[in-house]
């Protein structure tokens, strides 16, 4: 009968009550929970052994054992049944009329009975009544009403029929309770019990208006959190927890938007922008009664406030407002007998703004223009009657002034109002309201188009293709009109911006109307390429060859529609055969461009498999075609055939093969890949146009250096193909690439074949195939790594399998960055070495890239840096004074291109290499750990001030550099030096100013800013307000 003797006044359980209540010790009572918990006692038996505490006459003690069942109850609630529920409610209740310092404790525990399930129908309602009635809450400590909130809270949430049926008692109660709450953390709950009160149809009965003065006495919320604030309540979450009560029903709009006009008129910024946002939240569940009798007062104050306001914030609040009133007002259902006050409201509008259009200085346009387009972009019928209003204003004010800036700010409004029209659609067409107005607007944006100022043309471009975009409204004879102005524009030699954004437009436009496009821009185009074809044979001046190159951008910037590919791929190609069999004097520019130009049409392709698959099969064959025939020997040496051969002309020719074949269709590069493979291995000339070729082409087999260099090609194709496309005779393909890689006659043929078998071995699949050509790799690098002619290809072989591994975590690639460490101490191959780790932390462009489809693990650079940088600082410890610059080149170029928030918990412990990085001559090191350390001086000021005397040194020292690059890097961080706090800078102010004149007087522009701004900051440090 063990628990008889655990309540007997003796035993271990009276021991533990004693102790916390007469000892005033804390830890009996979780002793005493536990022991609850585990079935040792039951709470019946606690409260026999409380029996004296409860009845003791002292209120402390009476308290101190109230205190310790509510803790009790608190951990074992979920063990309550159903009648102790009733017969602890009661106590409890009953304890509500006793002394104040009892109070704290019996709410505790009822909270705990709050989180009961098993608590009887009709004791929420009794404890509840019971609360309201015994005890005054705004006289409690801040956690005991904290305590009541949560009561009440819990109550809501299990018991929700049954608080509705005390009806508008439990909202009046409520009220009582929270009258005078001053704490933000019960304010938060508060709100919450009161937005849930409206959300949930608790009944309001009579006492509304007291709901709504009891939470709007809080408005504007005028609050700042003290320093340190362990609660982290800012002033933003009660703003919002506030503006959800108050926007929650329209039976507070009555009382609610006085308030909001009386506060949007004050002085105070803080509350314009409160009131008008509340205002905007509260037009989501308004209607037209709520808003009627308001309506003047707050337009007028919406009016002033953008009018007159010197705040973006506010004008933007206040045109957002406007907003939602004018969508509120377009949604209510009208009765027939009813008056529309979008109508009338709309009319008021109109008649405080539109005279301001109209006035010679055109001081309020631009507010009246907002104001109009703020509302019109509320709704289809307010969009439809106010552009009816304002458009033939606009038109005539356009005609009427004849200065281009006037003209300018005009057709920007009116392209505001065309924008509007967009989002609404319009089953009839004579039904929009554009239609009526089409001939004038083309007209007036046609001679925007023809002026010689480029601002009106830009807008004039934007509002071409705002009215091109308007389903059904530009005719023929207009979309002729507008393309030849597009033309136009596109070959305008003055000015950059105006062609850059016709070339934006013609794109646009093409995709909605390629017709018109085709008739009408690509036969002037093709008549600009032969002409220009002409020029470079006769090799004229200098304008041709920048009309020649706007022709090809013109072309590619069309090219966004599959039919106007048919006719531009073409063309493109075309010319480039043409330039190949003429004698133009054809330098490596011109072709590049067009490689440019292909490469955008290919990107514009990408999005669709269909062009997608027609431009890979008429450009990759053509342009394989033209490289192997430059690549055959020749009687006739052609000027045309050495420049497709040179390396900046195949690396553009690579961008434009690898863009063609990163989106094609698996099954679709799986034929391709028949056709190309071949052609490299066997000769294969097949599927080439005009493939009657002098001799063979054998880029692997004895090759000439000139074919060799096509495996750069080769490269470009393989390796952007889809992981999953099958590549015919690997096996060999990956030997031919593995000897060419080590050729020393050709590092960019050399190169080539490393990156391309590189980029096969990142995609294999796992298994004894890749372990095979991982072998072959090593062999072949160690062979030629020791000594010979093929050092330096061997070493840019190891350098990418290395990146390759890397990139997709193969255990490996640890051996091989080892190797590569080892590397940093040889006489020959150590500075490259050191450049290498800058490869294997970058993203490269041709070759393992995600768009290629490579493995490239996400977190591949934190994975490096944790496997090796620990190596690479060891080793520059123990490396030679000679060799300690590759080492720290190494770890600059890691730690430059790793994530500052990884880089920053290591930074106490490798800030001292970097600072003595700064210290080596070579340049590379000095740019790339400067680019290091600033954005660390922006995000670690803390750690980097204990070091500010050597920064400051080194990089005043570095801002007078050789290197312009290591100056304008040595002044960004001078400048970000001025984030570290501000005692620690401010006795090397004076030196720096000082220092920083010479910089001012930089024979570069680009320096000079930079000293600019680094003296300028330097200047305010320390002075009030910096």
């Amino acid at each position: 009968m063990a628990p008889q003797e655990a309540a007997a006044p003796t035993g271990p359980l009276w021991g533990l009550v004693q102790d916390f209540v007469m000892g005033q010790q804390e830890g009996p009572a979780d002793q005493v929970a536990a022991d609850v918990k585990s079935g040792s006692y039951s709470v019946l038996q606690v409260v026999e052994a409380l029996g004296s505490s409860l009845e003791n006459p002292e209120p402390r003690t009476r308290a101190r054992g109230i205190q310790l069942l509510s803790q009790v109850l608190l951990q074992c609630h979920s063990l309550l049944l159903e009648k102790e529920v009733v017969h602890l409610i009661l106590f409890y209740e009953n304890r509500l009329k006793d002394h104040h310092l009892v109070i704290p404790s019996v709410l505790q525990g009822l909270r705990a009975l709050s989180l009961c399930v098993t608590l009887p129908p009709g004791l929420a309602v009794s404890v509840l009544k019971a609360i309201f009635q015994e005890v005054h809450v705004q006289s409690l400590p801040q956690v005991d009403r904290h305590t009541v909130y949560s009561i009440i809270t819990n109550f809501m949430q299990i018991r929700e029929e049954e608080l509705k049926g005390l009806g508008a008692d439990f909202t009046f109660g409520f009220i009582q309770v929270m009258d005078g709450e001053k704490d933000p953390r019960n304010l938060l709950v508060a709100f919450r019990i009161v937005h849930d009160l409206i959300s949930r149809d608790y009944s309001l009965g009579p006492f509304v208006e007291e709901l709504f003065e009891v939470t709007s006495c809080y408005f504007p919320v005028d609050f700042t959190p003290p320093p340190n604030d362990p609660h982290g309540i800012q002033r933003e979450d009660l703003i919002l927890s506030l503006r959800a009560v108050l926007a929650s029903t329209s039976r507070f709009a009555e009382f609610l938007l006085p308030l909001l006009i009386e506060k949007v008129d004050s002085e105070i910024l803080s509350a314009k922008l409160d009131s008008l946002q509340t205002l905007n939240a509260c037009c989501a569940v308004y209607g037209q009664k709520e808003l009627k009798d308001f309506l003047p007062s707050l337009w007028a104050s919406i009016r002033r406030e953008v009018f007159q306001t010197a705040s973006e914030r506010v004008e933007a609040e206040g045109l957002a407002a406007l907003h939602s009133l004018t969508a509120c007002l377009s949604r209510s259902v009208l009765r027939a007998d009813a008056e529309d006050l979008l109508d009338s409201f709309l009319s008021n509008i109109l008649q405080d703004c539109r005279h301001h259009l109209c006035e010679p200085d055109m001081k309020l346009v631009w507010p009246s223009a907002k104001l109009l387009q703020a509302a019109a972009g509320a709704s289809a019928r307010a969009c439809d009657h106010i552009t009816s209003n304002i458009l033939p204003l606009l038109l005539e004010q356009f005609h009427k002034h004849s200065q281009s800036n006037q003209r300018r700010t005009i057709l920007e409004m009116i392209l505001g109002f065309l924008k509007l029209q967009q989002k609404w659609s319009y089953e009839d067409k004579d039904e929009r309201p554009l239609s009526a107005f089409k001939d004038q607007l083309c007209s007036l944006v046609f001679m925007a188009l023809s002026d010689p100022s480029t601002q009106l043309q830009l807008v004039g471009i934007r509002a071409l293709t705002v009215l091109g975009a308007q389903p059904d409204l530009l005719s023929s004879e207009d979309l002729e009109l507008a393309v030849g102005h597009l033309h136009r524009l596109s070959f305008l030699e003055e000015d950059s911006q105006s062609w850059v954004a016709a070339l934006e437009a013609s794109g646009a436009l093409a995709t909605l109307y390629p017709v018109a496009f085709s008739s009408h821009l690509i036969p002037k185009l093709a008549e600009e390429l032969h002409i220009g074809e002409s020029d470079l044979a006769r090799g004229d001046g200098p304008t041709k060859p920048c009309q020649h190159l706007r022709c090809l951008q013109a072309l590619s910037a069309v090219s966004t529609h599959p039919s106007i590919v048919k006719e531009t791929l073409p063309l493109l190609l075309q010319h480039l055969c043409q330039m190949n069999r003429g004698n133009m004097v054809a330098g490596p520019n011109e072709v590049i461009a067009i490689c440019q130009s292909l490469q955008q049409v290919a990107e514009k392709c990408q999005q669709d498999p269909e062009s997608c698959w027609y431009f890979h099969q008429t450009a990759i064959p053509c342009l394989l075609a033209l490289a192997v025939q430059a690549s055959m020997p020749e009687k006739e040496p052609s000027v045309l055939r050495k420049v497709l051969l040179e390396d900046e002309v195949l690396v553009a020719m690579v961008s434009v093969i690898g863009t063609a074949t990163t989106h094609l269709n698996p099954e679709l590069a799986a034929q391709s890949v028949t056709c190309i493979v071949p052609l490299f291995l066997d000769g294969n000339t097949s599927f080439l146009p005009e493939n009657s070729f002098p001799s063979r082409f054998q880029p692997f087999h004895d090759g000439s250096v000139e074919q060799r260099r096509l495996v750069a090609l080769l490269m470009a194709f393989v390796c952007s193909l889809p992981r999953e496309v099958e590549i015919p005779q690997l096996n060999q393909l990956m030997r031919e690439l593995l000897e060419l890689s080590c050729c020393h006659g050709c590092p960019f043929s050399s190169t080539a074949a490393a990156k391309c078998f590189a980029g096969l071995l990142n995609k294999h699949p796992a298994g004894q195939q890749l372990d095979e050509f991982l072998q072959l790799a090593v062999d072949t690098v160690e062979a030629s790594l020791g000594s010979g002619p093929s050092r330096r290809q061997a070493f840019t072989l190891l350098l990418w399998v290395t990146k390759a591994l890397v990139l997709r975590y193969h255990p490996l690639s640890s051996c091989l960055t080892t190797r590569l460490m080892g590397l940093l101490s040889d006489p020959e191959l150590g500075p490259a070495a050191a450049d290498g780790f800058s490869l294997l932390m970058s993203d490269c462009t041709d070759v393992l890239t995600r768009a290629g489809h490579a493995e490239v693990r996400i977190m591949f650079r934190q994975r490096f840096f944790t496997d090796n940088v620990p190596a690479l600082v060891q080793g520059f410890h123990a490396a030679p004074q000679d060799v300690k610059p590759n080492y720290l080149k190494g770890l600059s170029h890691v730690l430059n291109r790793l994530p500052k928030p990884v880089l920053l918990p290591e930074l106490p412990t490798l800030l001292s290499l970097l600072l003595e990085a700064l210290s080596c001559s070579d340049c590379v090191v000095q740019l790339s750990t400067l680019s290091c350390l600033q954005p660390l001086l922006l995000e670690a000021p803390q750690v980097m001030s204990l070091h500010v005397d050597t920064l400051v040194t080194k990089f005043l020292n570095l801002s007078s550099s050789p290197s312009m690059a290591v100056r304008i890097a040595a002044l960004q961080c001078m400048h970000a030096l001025t984030r570290l706090p501000t005692p620690v800078l401010l006795p090397y102010k004076p030196q720096v100013i000082r220092a920083l004149a010479k910089p001012l007087d930089d024979k570069k522009r680009l320096v000079r800013k930079e000293a600019v701004a680094a003296r300028g900051e330097w200047f305010l440090l320390g002075s009030p307000g910096s």
